[in-house]
Protein backbone atom coordinates (compact mmCIF):
# COMPACT_ATOMS: atom_id res chain seq x y z
CA UNK A 1 0.00 0.00 0.00
CA UNK A 2 1.28 3.47 -0.92
CA UNK A 3 1.48 6.45 1.44
CA UNK A 4 -0.80 8.61 -0.77
CA UNK A 5 -4.42 8.14 -1.81
CA UNK A 6 -6.25 10.11 -4.52
CA UNK A 7 -10.00 10.29 -3.95
CA UNK A 8 -12.10 10.82 -7.07
CA UNK A 9 -15.86 11.34 -6.64
CA UNK A 10 -17.87 10.34 -9.71
CA UNK A 11 -21.33 10.52 -11.18
CA UNK A 12 -21.66 9.70 -14.87
CA UNK A 13 -17.96 9.97 -15.70
CA UNK A 14 -17.72 6.99 -18.05
CA UNK A 15 -16.09 9.20 -20.69
CA UNK A 16 -13.23 10.15 -18.38
CA UNK A 17 -12.76 7.54 -15.68
CA UNK A 18 -10.48 5.05 -17.43
CA UNK A 19 -8.21 7.76 -18.82
CA UNK A 20 -7.87 9.62 -15.51
CA UNK A 21 -7.13 6.43 -13.57
CA UNK A 22 -4.43 5.36 -16.02
CA UNK A 23 -2.94 8.87 -16.08
CA UNK A 24 -2.64 8.98 -12.28
CA UNK A 25 -1.16 5.50 -12.04
CA UNK A 26 1.36 6.36 -14.78
CA UNK A 27 3.00 9.08 -12.66
CA UNK A 28 6.55 8.54 -11.37
CA UNK A 29 5.28 8.80 -7.80
CA UNK A 30 3.07 5.86 -6.82
CA UNK A 31 -0.47 6.72 -5.77
CA UNK A 32 -3.45 4.61 -4.80
CA UNK A 33 -6.89 5.68 -6.04
CA UNK A 34 -10.30 5.50 -4.40
CA UNK A 35 -13.23 6.15 -6.74
CA UNK A 36 -16.37 7.14 -4.82
CA UNK A 37 -19.21 6.53 -7.25
CA UNK A 38 -22.81 7.57 -6.62
CA UNK A 39 -24.39 4.64 -8.47
CA UNK A 40 -23.79 6.24 -11.89
CA UNK A 41 -26.32 4.94 -14.44
CA UNK A 42 -23.76 5.26 -17.25
CA UNK A 43 -21.60 2.37 -16.00
CA UNK A 44 -18.79 4.32 -14.35
CA UNK A 45 -18.50 1.86 -11.45
CA UNK A 46 -18.56 -1.13 -13.81
CA UNK A 47 -15.59 0.32 -15.68
CA UNK A 48 -13.72 0.82 -12.39
CA UNK A 49 -14.40 -2.79 -11.39
CA UNK A 50 -13.07 -3.91 -14.76
CA UNK A 51 -9.88 -1.88 -14.25
CA UNK A 52 -9.39 -3.30 -10.76
CA UNK A 53 -8.27 -6.56 -12.32
CA UNK A 54 -5.42 -4.64 -13.97
CA UNK A 55 -4.56 -2.46 -10.95
CA UNK A 56 -5.45 -4.85 -8.12
CA UNK A 57 -3.71 -3.23 -5.17
CA UNK A 58 -3.86 0.38 -6.34
CA UNK A 59 -7.45 0.96 -7.43
CA UNK A 60 -10.32 0.89 -4.96
CA UNK A 61 -14.05 1.53 -5.33
CA UNK A 62 -16.57 2.85 -2.82
CA UNK A 63 -20.03 2.48 -4.32
CA UNK A 64 -22.81 4.60 -2.80
CA UNK A 65 -26.51 3.97 -3.31
CA UNK A 66 -27.53 7.53 -4.20
CA UNK A 67 -26.22 10.88 -5.40
CA UNK A 68 -26.11 12.91 -2.19
CA UNK A 69 -23.56 15.58 -2.99
CA UNK A 70 -19.86 16.19 -3.50
CA UNK A 71 -19.25 16.91 0.17
CA UNK A 72 -20.72 13.66 1.44
CA UNK A 73 -18.80 11.73 -1.22
CA UNK A 74 -15.53 13.19 0.02
CA UNK A 75 -16.45 12.66 3.67
CA UNK A 76 -17.13 8.99 2.96
CA UNK A 77 -13.85 8.84 1.05
CA UNK A 78 -11.95 10.49 3.90
CA UNK A 79 -13.38 8.02 6.41
CA UNK A 80 -12.36 5.14 4.16
CA UNK A 81 -8.85 6.58 3.86
CA UNK A 82 -8.49 6.93 7.64
CA UNK A 83 -9.27 3.24 8.01
CA UNK A 84 -6.11 2.57 6.00
CA UNK A 85 -2.51 3.72 6.66
CA UNK A 86 -2.33 6.63 4.20
CA UNK A 87 -0.37 9.71 5.24
CA UNK A 88 -1.49 11.97 2.37
CA UNK A 89 -5.05 12.12 1.08
CA UNK A 90 -5.93 14.00 -2.11
CA UNK A 91 -9.11 15.42 -3.61
CA UNK A 92 -9.23 15.39 -7.40
CA UNK A 93 -11.84 15.65 -10.16
CA UNK A 94 -12.33 12.93 -12.74
CA UNK A 95 -12.58 15.22 -15.77
CA UNK A 96 -8.92 16.28 -16.24
CA UNK A 97 -9.58 19.81 -15.02
CA UNK A 98 -6.87 18.86 -12.52
CA UNK A 99 -3.67 17.68 -14.20
CA UNK A 100 -2.34 14.40 -12.77
CA UNK A 101 1.19 15.72 -13.28
CA UNK A 102 0.50 18.30 -10.56
CA UNK A 103 -0.12 15.63 -7.91
CA UNK A 104 3.59 15.42 -7.19
CA UNK A 105 3.77 19.18 -6.59
CA UNK A 106 0.97 19.02 -4.02
CA UNK A 107 2.59 15.98 -2.45
CA UNK A 108 5.99 17.67 -2.17
CA UNK A 109 4.42 20.76 -0.60
CA UNK A 110 3.25 18.56 2.26
CA UNK A 111 5.92 15.86 2.39
CA UNK A 112 8.96 18.12 1.88
CA UNK A 113 7.96 21.75 2.45
CA UNK A 114 5.99 21.21 5.65
CA UNK A 115 2.45 22.08 4.60
CA UNK A 116 -0.42 20.40 6.41
CA UNK A 117 -2.65 21.17 3.43
CA UNK A 118 -1.56 22.01 -0.10
CA UNK A 119 -4.03 23.55 -2.54
CA UNK A 120 -3.77 23.38 -6.32
CA UNK A 121 -4.54 27.06 -6.79
CA UNK A 122 -5.96 28.70 -9.90
CA UNK A 123 -5.70 32.22 -8.50
CA UNK A 124 -2.51 32.51 -6.46
CA UNK A 125 -0.97 34.08 -9.60
CA UNK A 126 -4.13 35.97 -10.63
CA UNK A 127 -6.58 34.51 -13.17
CA UNK A 128 -4.12 33.44 -15.86
CA UNK A 129 -4.19 29.75 -14.90
CA UNK A 130 -7.73 28.95 -16.09
CA UNK A 131 -8.16 27.45 -19.56
CA UNK A 132 -11.33 27.05 -21.66
CA UNK A 133 -13.70 28.80 -19.28
CA UNK A 134 -15.79 31.71 -20.59
CA UNK A 135 -14.84 35.03 -19.04
CA UNK A 136 -18.14 35.16 -17.17
CA UNK A 137 -17.40 31.92 -15.33
CA UNK A 138 -13.82 32.90 -14.57
CA UNK A 139 -15.08 36.14 -13.03
CA UNK A 140 -17.76 34.29 -11.06
CA UNK A 141 -15.28 31.79 -9.65
CA UNK A 142 -12.58 34.36 -8.95
CA UNK A 143 -15.13 36.70 -7.40
CA UNK A 144 -16.48 33.89 -5.22
CA UNK A 145 -13.01 33.17 -3.87
CA UNK A 146 -12.45 36.86 -3.15
CA UNK A 147 -15.84 37.03 -1.42
CA UNK A 148 -15.06 34.01 0.75
CA UNK A 149 -11.66 35.43 1.62
CA UNK A 150 -13.26 38.73 2.66
CA UNK A 151 -15.90 37.07 4.86
CA UNK A 152 -13.67 34.45 6.48
CA UNK A 153 -10.37 36.37 6.54
CA UNK A 154 -8.54 33.29 5.28
CA UNK A 155 -5.36 34.20 3.45
CA UNK A 156 -6.13 31.82 0.60
CA UNK A 157 -6.45 33.03 -2.98
CA UNK A 158 -8.42 30.01 -4.27
CA UNK A 159 -10.84 29.22 -1.45
CA UNK A 160 -13.13 27.13 -3.66
CA UNK A 161 -10.37 24.92 -5.12
CA UNK A 162 -11.12 21.21 -5.30
CA UNK A 163 -7.58 19.97 -5.96
CA UNK A 164 -6.16 19.48 -2.48
CA UNK A 165 -3.74 17.34 -0.49
CA UNK A 166 -4.38 16.79 3.22
CA UNK A 167 -1.95 15.32 5.70
CA UNK A 168 -3.61 12.56 7.64
CA UNK A 169 -3.53 14.51 10.92
CA UNK A 170 -5.74 17.23 9.43
CA UNK A 171 -8.56 14.81 8.65
CA UNK A 172 -8.09 13.14 12.03
CA UNK A 173 -8.40 16.50 13.79
CA UNK A 174 -11.42 17.90 11.94
CA UNK A 175 -14.73 16.38 13.03
CA UNK A 176 -15.91 15.14 9.64
CA UNK A 177 -19.40 14.45 10.96
CA UNK A 178 -19.84 18.18 11.65
CA UNK A 179 -19.20 19.28 8.06
CA UNK A 180 -22.46 20.86 6.91
CA UNK A 181 -22.08 21.71 3.23
CA UNK A 182 -22.80 19.09 0.59
CA UNK A 183 -22.03 20.99 -2.64
CA UNK A 184 -18.92 22.84 -3.74
CA UNK A 185 -19.13 24.96 -0.58
CA UNK A 186 -17.78 21.85 1.12
CA UNK A 187 -14.37 22.88 -0.23
CA UNK A 188 -14.66 26.22 1.54
CA UNK A 189 -15.79 24.68 4.82
CA UNK A 190 -12.92 22.20 4.94
CA UNK A 191 -10.37 24.94 4.39
CA UNK A 192 -12.05 27.16 6.99
CA UNK A 193 -12.07 24.38 9.62
CA UNK A 194 -8.37 23.78 8.97
CA UNK A 195 -7.65 27.52 9.09
CA UNK A 196 -9.38 27.84 12.49
CA UNK A 197 -7.22 25.00 13.80
CA UNK A 198 -4.12 26.84 12.54
CA UNK A 199 -2.89 24.19 10.16
CA UNK A 200 -0.19 25.29 7.72
CA UNK A 201 -1.83 25.84 4.32
CA UNK A 202 0.25 26.32 1.16
CA UNK A 203 -1.08 27.19 -2.30
CA UNK A 204 0.63 25.62 -5.29
CA UNK A 205 -0.05 27.31 -8.66
CA UNK A 206 -1.67 24.95 -11.18
CA UNK A 207 -3.34 25.33 -14.56
CA UNK A 208 -7.04 24.47 -14.43
CA UNK A 209 -8.50 23.24 -17.72
CA UNK A 210 -12.26 22.94 -18.15
CA UNK A 211 -13.61 19.50 -18.97
CA UNK A 212 -13.92 18.49 -22.63
CA UNK A 213 -16.01 15.35 -21.96
CA UNK A 214 -19.04 14.81 -19.78
CA UNK A 215 -21.24 17.39 -18.08
CA UNK A 216 -20.54 19.83 -15.28
CA UNK A 217 -22.42 19.24 -12.00
CA UNK A 218 -22.64 22.97 -11.17
CA UNK A 219 -26.12 24.29 -10.34
CA UNK A 220 -27.88 27.34 -8.93
CA UNK A 221 -28.48 25.65 -5.57
CA UNK A 222 -24.75 24.93 -5.24
CA UNK A 223 -23.91 28.59 -5.85
CA UNK A 224 -26.58 29.71 -3.38
CA UNK A 225 -25.22 27.36 -0.72
CA UNK A 226 -21.78 28.88 -1.13
CA UNK A 227 -22.92 32.52 -1.05
CA UNK A 228 -25.23 32.36 1.95
CA UNK A 229 -23.64 29.43 3.74
CA UNK A 230 -20.30 31.19 4.10
CA UNK A 231 -21.85 34.01 6.10
CA UNK A 232 -23.55 31.53 8.43
CA UNK A 233 -20.34 29.50 8.74
CA UNK A 234 -18.33 32.57 9.72
CA UNK A 235 -21.04 33.75 12.16
CA UNK A 236 -21.18 30.35 13.86
CA UNK A 237 -17.40 30.29 14.23
CA UNK A 238 -17.53 33.44 16.34
CA UNK A 239 -19.50 31.58 19.01
CA UNK A 240 -17.72 28.24 19.00
CA UNK A 241 -14.59 27.19 20.78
Amino acid sequence: MKDALVIIPTFNEIENIEAIIKAILAQEKDFDILVVDDNSPDGTSAKVKELQSEFQDQLHLLLRANKTGLGTAYIDGFKWALQHPYDYIFEMDADFSHNPKDLIHLYNACAIKGADISIGSRYVDGVVNVVNWPVSRVLLSYGASRYVRFITRMKIADTTAGFVCYKRKVLETINLDEIKFVGYAFQIEMKFKAYLKKFNIIEVPVVFTDRTKGKSKMSGSIISEAIFGVIKMKFNSLFSN
